[in-house]
């Protein structure tokens, strides 16, 4: 799933060859995929693109008024799990058709590029709105921090902590508590941290938070600079390669300032999902227990 570095990147990606053009075509390809009906994609034709903006994992792309009382619609899109965005610097002129296809939207510019929303596998959670205001969706309204907005502070930080003591990874996960961190920039933070996953909130001392705290900077704001630049089609590869424990079962912790911690990443399945993280680097040396392989050798 795209989360805040690769989602920033789309958006600054968007930025640099969209906004300026014209909307010619906004053709939906998976009826699924659309939550709204007024405005309609086709209220976006002929209007300009002003804008990309980003909310948690959720891109707002901007249009302007077409009069002086006019409220420009917003294309506002969250890419799930399986979704994706394809550029062309020429998009195909086939209007998008319901039917099997991974396509969910095509939207076409005056200069002929444009791009599509796509949506891999069976399991469609893809979701475009046109709306008048982002906060009209309200995954985007009930949003919490931005983690590298200034807001973000040691002492928020505490505040979040506390406020309900529950295993860290789920409180790094949750939208409504910190916006644009998934599964995998969790298990990156948790480690950078040298943290349990199944941490307690309300355990964490005054060191521990700060530790977690630059954690959440750091890593996020790497990743964003790795991901800073790329072309939207390689985006993905570079999130695969900047991991050091997330999806990583198996090979050998990467440790710190170079140099191996000696054990190997260590991984945690749920029904559809799993964590990774070092025994020796994050629990003390004790592997934590893997519910669903318990199940299977009992």
């Amino acid at each position: 799933m795209p989360e805040l570095p690769e989602v920033e990147a789309l958006a600054r990606f968007l930025r640099e060859r969209a906004v300026g053009r014209g909307v010619a075509a906004a053709d939906v390809g998976a009826i699924s995929a659309l939550k709204t009906f007024s405005p309609a994609p086709s209220d976006l034709l002929g209007r300009e693109l002003t804008g990309v903006e980003r909310h948690g994992k959720w891109l707002d792309v901007t249009t302007g008024p077409s009069g002086a009382d006019d409220v420009a619609p917003h294309l506002v899109f969250h890419l799930a799990r399986a979704g994706w965005l394809r550029w062309y610097d020429e998009a195909p002129r086939t209007p998008a058709r319901p039917g099997r296809s991974p396509l969910a939207l095509r939207v076409r510019l005056d200069d002929g590029a444009g791009f599509d929303l796509t949506e891999a596998g069976t399991r469609k959670r893809l979701a475009v709105h046109v709306v008048r205001d982002p906060r009209e969706v309200r995954a985007i309204a009930t949003l919490g921090v931005e983690p590298l907005g200034p807001e973000f502070t040691v002492e928020r930080l505490t505040a979040l902590l506390t406020a309900k003591n529950q295993q860290v990874k789920g409180l790094l996960r949750d939208q409504s508590v910190i916006a644009g961190i998934g599964n995998a920039y969790s298990d990156e933070i948790l480690h950078a941290a040298r943290l349990s996953p199944f941490a307690l909130t309300r355990s964490f001392d005054a060191e521990r938070i700060a530790t977690l705290h630059t954690a959440v900077l750091d890593v996020l704001t790497d990743a964003v600079a790795a991901s800073s630049g790329k072309p939207a089609a390689e985006l993905k590869d570079a999130k695969r390669r900047g991991m050091r424990v997330h999806a990583r079962t198996g090979r050998p912790c990467p440790g710190w300032d170079g140099v191996p911690c000696g054990d190997t990443v260590h991984e945690v399945s749920f029904a559809d999902s799993s964590l990774q993280y070092c025994p020796t680097c994050q629990t003390g040396g004790t592997p934590l227990a893997d519910r669903r392989l318990s199940r299977l050798l009992r």
